[in-house]
C-alpha cells in the first residue's frame, strides 16, 4: 500500500512536471509575440518611426563601440567622452577611417564601425526619401485640407467649371489674395493641368484643386466651405445627376455649419423642390434645361438676343448691380431712368424681394431698392434727378406692329426640345405650324393650344431632305443638337454640316436662324454659317452660375428675365421711337421707348453686336436696319 502511495505521488509529479514544461514555453513565445507585435505596430507608424528606430541603433553601435575602445586601451591617452565622439563621426561619416592611425586592433575595430554605420546611413537615407516621396505623393492627391476664408468652393467637375473660374477670375480683380477651391472625384494633378491649359490667365486669383466626393461630410471638409463665400455645385455627368446634387446639398447642410449662399444645377424640373427642401433657403438652383429652353425660344423670336444675355451674365463690360440707397422715394420710374448718366435703370426689387423689370414709367418707386446695369460697381455714379437732356423732337409716332411667328422649322431633338416647343406654342398665334425633322430620339409632344405640329423622321445632314422643308417663307429655324444620343463633337459636327446647309440654301434671304451647341469653341465655326445666333447652354448656364455666387439677389431678376410672365427683352426697330436719319442721343431714345411702357437700355447696329448700357449722352445716327434693345412686357 506504501509502495502505491508512492507511486501514485512521483506519477503526480511526473505529470505536473511535463504540464509546466509546455506552459513555460508557451509564456515564453507569447512574450516574443507581444514584443513582435509591438515593435511592428512602431515601424507601421511611418518615417518617423523608422527614424527613431534607425537613431536608437546609431546610438547603441556608437555607446558599444565606445566602450569597447576605452575599456581596452586600443587609444591611449583619451577618455570615455573622446572615443564616443570619434565613434560617432566613424558611424555617421565613412571616410572618417581614411584618417585612422594607431594599432592594428584599433583599426580593424574603426573598421567594422564604419561598415556597421555605412549601413545605418544607407537605411535613414532610403527612409528620408520614401518618406518624402509619399508626402509628395499625398500632397499631389490633394487630401489636405485647405485653410482659406472668403474663398469661393467648386463642387463637382464638367466642361463648365472652365467657364465659371474664369469669370470669377474677373469678379475677383478688386480683391485681395482671392481663391478658389475646386472639389471632385478626379486626380489633383489632371484638373491642374486642365485648368492650366483652358484657363492661362487667372489673373491673380488662386486655384486649389482637392480630390475627394462632394457627397462625403468628411471630404467636404477638406474645401473648409463654412467659410467660404460661396459654393457652388455642378451637375456630374452620370445617370442620376440630380440625385448626386440633392446628396452635397444635404453634406452641406446637415451640420449648420456656414451660412455661404449656394448655386446647384438641376437638370430635371420634377426634383426642384426636393433641392429646395434639403438647400435649408441657402440654396438657388438653376433649372438647366428649362432655362436653356427659354434662351434658345427668346432668340429663336428676337435674333440678337443671345449677345444681350451674354452681355449681361458675363463679368467684362456691363452687368447688372443694385442700389440700395436712392433719392427717389417720391419718383417715378420713368423720372428714375433720366437720373443715371452712365447706368441704365431696369426695373426694382420690390420689399418681399420680388424682381420688377420695366414697371410702368408713372409708378412711384419709394424704398424699394434698384436694379441698374453699369460698368462697374466700383465707380457707381450718383444719380441726379432730371440729369439727362431729351430732345422730344426727335420722337417719332410711327410703329411696326410685330406678330408671332406663323411657320417654323425646327431641326434636331434632345431633352430640352419639349420645353422649346412648349414655349414656342405659347408665343404663338393659334393655327402656326412648326415642322419637325429628326435623325435621333422619339418626339414627345405636350399638350398644344397653337401650333400644328408636323414630324418627319430623316437625316437631318442630307442636302436633299433640307431642300424640301427650308425656304425664306419660314418665319423661324431652330437647329438642335444630338445632346442625347451622341458624344459633344460628333453633335457639334452634325450641326455646323446642317447650319452650312440651311444657310447655303436660303443665301442672303430667309428668317432667323438659330442654333444650339454644345462646346464654346465650336460657336467661332458656327459663324462661317452666318448664324444670327449661336446658344452654348453650358456656357450660358455658366455665367449664370457666376453671377449667382457673386450675389444671390440676382435670383428673381434672373427668374423674371427668363420666365414667361415677366419682361422679356426685345431688340425692335429704332424707327419705331425716333425719327430715322436723325442723330439722337441715347438719352432721348430711353425716353422715347419709356414713352411706349419699355426700359431701352442698348443699341445694336446693323451687322454689329448689340451695345449695352451706352452713355445718355451718347448719339447715333439713326439708321432703319438699326435696333433698339429694350426690356418689354410682350
Amino acid at each position: 500500500m506504501a509502495r502505491t502511495g508512492q507511486q501514485l505521488r512521483r506519477r503526480t509529479a511526473a505529470a505536473i512536471g511535463s504540464r509546466s514544461t509546455p506552459d513555460t514555453a508557451a509564456v515564453a513565445r507569447g512574450r516574443s509575440g507581444r514584443l513582435r507585435y509591438w515593435f511592428d505596430n512602431s515601424m507601421s507608424r511611418g518615417t518617423p518611426a523608422l527614424i527613431a528606430w534607425l537613431a536608437a541603433t546609431t546610438a547603441v553601435l556608437i555607446v558599444v563601440f565606445a566602450l569597447f575602445t576605452a575599456l581596452l586601451g586600443l587609444r591611449p591617452g583619451h577618455g570615455l567622452i573622446y572615443n564616443l565622439f570619434y565613434a560617432l563621426l566613424h558611424a555617421l561619416d565613412p571616410g572618417t577611417v581614411g584618417g585612422d592611425t594607431g594599432s592594428w586592433q584599433f583599426l580593424l575595430t574603426m573598421l567594422v564601425l564604419t561598415i556597421a554605420g555605412l549601413f545605418i546611413m544607407s537605411a535613414l537615407i532610403g527612409v528620408v526619401s520614401a518618406g518624402i516621396d509619399n508626402r509628395i505623393a499625398n500632397l499631389r492627391r490633394g487630401r489636405s485640407r485647405v485653410v482659406e476664408t472668403g474663398h469661393t468652393v467648386i463642387l463637382g467637375w464638367s466642361h463648365a467649371v472652365f467657364t465659371i473660374v474664369r469669370e470669377l477670375a474677373v469678379a475677383n480683380e478688386s480683391r485681395r489674395r482671392p481663391a478658389i477651391v475646386i472639389l471632385a472625384d478626379k486626380d489633383k494633378p489632371e484638373m491642374e493641368d486642365e485648368l492650366h491649359a483652358k484657363v492661362p490667365d487667372l489673373r491673380g486669383t488662386r486655384v486649389v484643386c482637392r480630390t475627394g466626393s462632394p457627397i462625403d461630410v468628411a471630404d467636404l471638409a477638406l474645401t473648409a466651405h463654412a467659410a467660404a463665400r460661396s459654393i457652388i455645385v455642378l451637375s456630374p455627368d452620370a445617370d442620376e445627376p440630380d440625385t448626386a446634387v440633392i446628396k452635397t446639398l444635404l453634406a452641406l447642410t446637415h451640420g449648420g455649419d456656414g451660412e455661404a449662399p449656394i448655386v446647384a444645377e438641376i437638370q430635371e424640373s420634377g426634383n426642384l423642390e426636393a433641392g429646395r427642401l434639403v438647400g435649408a433657403g441657402r440654396a438657388a438652383l438653376i433649372d438647366m434645361r428649362e432655362t436653356a429652353a427659354r434662351l434658345i425660344v427668346q432668340a429663336a423670336r428676337q435674333p440678337g438676343v443671345a449677345a444681350v444675355f451674354t452681355q449681361l451674365f458675363d463679368f467684362e463690360g456691363a452687368e447688372i448691380y443694385f442700389v440700395d440707397e436712392h433719392p427717389f422715394a417720391q419718383a417715378t420710374y420713368g423720372q428714375a431712368q433720366l437720373s443715371f448718366m452712365a447706368s441704365s435703370l431696369i426695373g426694382v426689387i420690390d420689399v418681399d424681394g420680388t424682381a420688377s423689370l420695366n414697371p410702368a414709367a408713372d409708378e412711384i418707386i419709394g424704398g424699394r431698392t434698384l436694379i441698374v446695369v453699369a460698368e462697374d460697381d466700383a465707380n457707381f455714379e450718383s444719380p441726379i434727378l432730371g440729369a439727362v437732356r431729351v430732345d422730344e423732337r426727335a420722337f417719332s409716332e410711327d410703329a411696326t406692329s410685330e406678330t408671332a411667328s406663323a411657320s417654323s422649322l425646327l431641326i434636331g431633338w434632345n431633352r430640352s426640345a419639349e420645353m422649346i416647343v412648349r414655349e414656342m406654342d405659347g408665343n404663338a398665334l393659334p393655327g402656326s405650324t412648326l415642322t419637325l425633322l429628326t435623325s435621333f430620339g422619339t418626339p414627345a409632344f405636350p399638350p398644344l393650344q397653337n401650333l400644328i405640329v408636323s414630324h418627319e423622321a430623316c437625316r437631318t445632314t442630307d442636302r436633299a431632305v433640307l431642300e424640301r422643308h427650308v425656304h425664306p417663307g419660314l418665319d423661324q429655324i431652330v437647329v438642335l443638337c444630338y445632346s442625347d444620343d451622341l458624344p459633344v463633337q460628333e453633335a457639334d459636327a452634325r450641326t455646323l454640316v446642317t447650319l452650312l446647309h440651311v444657310r447655303d440654301i436660303l443665301g442672303d434671304n430667309g428668317p432667323a436662324v438659330v442654333t444650339e451647341m454644345l462646346d464654346d469653341h465650336n460657336r467661332q465655326l458656327a459663324e462661317v454659317a452666318d448664324v444670327d445666333d449661336v446658344i452654348v447652354s453650358d456656357l450660358m448656364l455658366s455665367l449664370m452660375m457666376s453671377q449667382l455666387s457673386e450675389d444671390p439677389r440676382l435670383v428673381p431678376v434672373f427668374a423674371d428675365l427668363l420666365g414667361g410672365a415677366g419682361a422679356d427683352i426685345y431688340l425692335r426697330p429704332v424707327g419705331d421711337y425716333v425719327r430715322i436719319g436723325t442723330a439722337t442721343s441715347f438719352g432721348t431714345l430711353v425716353a422715347a421707348a419709356s414713352r411706349r411702357g419699355e426700359t431701352a437700355f442698348g443699341y445694336a447696329a446693323e451687322g454689329e453686336v448689340p451695345i449695352i448700357n451706352p452713355a445718355k449722352s451718347e448719339t447715333f445716327l439713326i439708321d432703319d436696319r438699326d435696333r433698339l434693345v429694350v426690356l418689354a412686357n410682350g
